[in-house]
């Protein structure tokens, strides 16, 4: 691990810091600070004179490369041209990538909303038919520089990690071991049953948390986690409850998404593998993050006995979803 990539990442970054950063693009702050939610990042509404407030962005040291950063970049504006409801980063001469000493930062607009009322299905349509036209924009070129989402990542990264770094009680180290195991035989399997699968550029994160609702409708936001994969992995996180609820659901969102691109029907063969990998994934998150002092602040409930039994339950609740056939279309 190296200094950039220590326990507290974000230590020197002061109020006064963050407005110096944000006026050496040539931006006149009104000194009005507004912490915004986020834990990789940090994100911060900065009020400006005579002018909107802009949110500044600072990326979490050492997590990204230059390189992958402007890709996203690229990606979010290449969508914005194709007058997708994206929030672009604003450009300083001709540069949305930034260096301020020792951080890198980047300025979009501030755009606000509210969560989507995913239970209203007109609203599952007109999402899915933005998905739809993000992703025949993602599919005109992949990735050079962003990962693939993949089980060698969200799995079997995340599982060993979990083992190999003393977060788990002892008690449960051989049980959890066994499971995920298993569960990454029946994941395997899945894609393979599933294969081939087209990659191609997404949101990559694309929980409701994500989508922001106005009365123009629904804008996209945070594409920090953008990624090659299946398109897939942008629509299962707006399903939720029971088999025989999300199967409607899904039915209006391709409704809409099917306006702009055809999903491949084999790609429904993923949706509870990916789950099971973003269940893993999440964990080992926040136990790599948990020296970050803003990590025990905003996760209490993690890191403790009860979390992780209730852990490996929702990992064993996952065993027979994973046998189960493909959510029928509608």
């Amino acid at each position: 691990m190296t200094s950039n990539e220590s326990s507290a990442p974000y230590s020197g970054l002061t109020p006064m810091r963050i407005l110096d950063a944000v006026e050496s693009l040539g931006l006149r702050c009104d000194a009005r600070l507004l912490a915004l939610n986020s834990y990789e990042n940090r994100v911060y509404q900065v009020g400006i004179e005579d002018a909107e407030p802009i949110v500044a962005k600072f990326y979490r040291p050492g997590r990204w490369s230059d390189e992958t950063i402007l890709e996203e970049h690229t990606f979010c504006l290449e969508l914005a041209e194709a007058e997708v409801p994206v929030v672009p980063p604003l450009e300083f001469d001709g540069r949305t990538l930034h260096h301020f000493e020792d951080m890198r930062l980047a300025v979009f607009p501030r755009r606000g909303g509210r969560w989507p009322e995913l239970d209203v299905p007109d609203n599952l349509r007109w999402i899915g038919r933005f998905l739809g036209r993000i992703h025949a924009v993602g599919a005109r070129k992949p990735f050079s520089h962003r990962p693939t989402l993949g089980i060698e990542e969200f799995g079997e990264q995340a599982s060993a990690y979990l083992l190999e770094s003393g977060c788990l009680p002892g008690e449960l180290e051989d049980a959890y071991r066994s499971l995920s195991e298993d569960l990454l035989g029946r994941i395997r399997q899945r894609f393979d049953e599933a294969a081939p699968v087209t990659h191609i550029r997404l949101h990559g994160d694309c929980h409701p948390g994500n989508i922001l609702w106005t009365e123009n409708g629904p804008h996209f936001v945070d594409l920090d986690d953008c990624r090659m994969g299946p398109a897939i992995q942008d629509l299962w996180m707006l399903l939720s409850g029971e088999r025989e609820e999300m199967a409607p659901q899904l039915g209006h969102v391709l409704e809409g998404y099917s306006v702009f691109r055809d999903l491949e029907p084999r790609e429904l063969l993923l949706i509870e593998p990916l789950r099971t990998l973003r269940i893993m994934h999440y964990a080992a998150w926040l136990a790599r993050r948990w020296d970050d002092p803003a990590f025990p602040m905003a996760f209490p409930w993690f890191n403790s006995q009860r979390y992780w039994q209730d852990h490996i339950l929702s990992l064993r609740e996952q065993v027979p979803l994973l046998e189960e056939p493909a959510l029928p279309l509608y």
